[in-house]
């Protein structure tokens, strides 16, 4: 019975293929996206970039994108959950990215697999590079992966989700709720 249950445990840290049902495909974000307001559309013009710069880096774009609410979402390559949750990112900057902004955090990984994960799963936006979680830090997203930072449209960090969300649904629920 313990090794039934660690079993189903270990199942749900693996690497899973985060595919949709449609094969994994991303979202035509060109169209989605298109007549975004300009701070967003610079922001797309970095689309599944991997981007340097650290905390300082980051909290500039922050500033730029002030006016509009930004959902911020700490990842890994090797995290299993932030793989099941990354589907429901694509789809949802695709749905709400002409309102809200997307960032990622790639925290605690080594360029190469971010990359690669990247490739897997793009997404219309950038993720910060943060390999010592100097960022996950200053987002209060320091314990455990994925993590997921609100911040409203007037730059105020507004709720932080530690672990992976259990359904898009429930991902959705909570940026209606914080990113405003």
């Amino acid at each position: 019975m313990a090794l039934a249950a660690l079993a189903l445990g270990l199942a749900g840290c693996g690497s899973g293929s985060g595919a949709d049902p449609e094969g994994g495909k991303a979202p035509d974000y060109g169209r989605a996206l298109a007549g975004a307001p300009p701070p967003l559309a610079r922001l797309y013009d970095q689309a599944n970039q991997l981007l340097p710069g650290g905390v300082a880096a980051f909290e500039r774009r922050l500033e730029e994108l002030r006016g509009h609410p930004v959902v911020v979402n700490k990842w890994a390559s090797w995290c299993g959950p932030c793989r099941e949750e990354f589907p429901w990112f694509q789809e949802l900057s695709a749905k709400l990215g002409k309102r809200i902004a997307f960032l990622g955090v790639d925290s605690n990984d080594s360029s190469a697999a971010a990359r690669a994960f990247l490739s897997e799963f793009p997404v219309p936006y950038p993720s910060y590079s943060d390999p010592d979680q100097a960022i996950a830090e200053a987002i209060e997203a320091r314990v455990g992966f994925p993590g997921t930072a609100f911040y409203d449209s007037s730059g105020r960090l507004a709720h932080v989700r530690q672990g992976q969300y259990p359904s898009e649904s429930d991902l959705a629920a909570d940026i209606r709720r914080y990113a405003r």
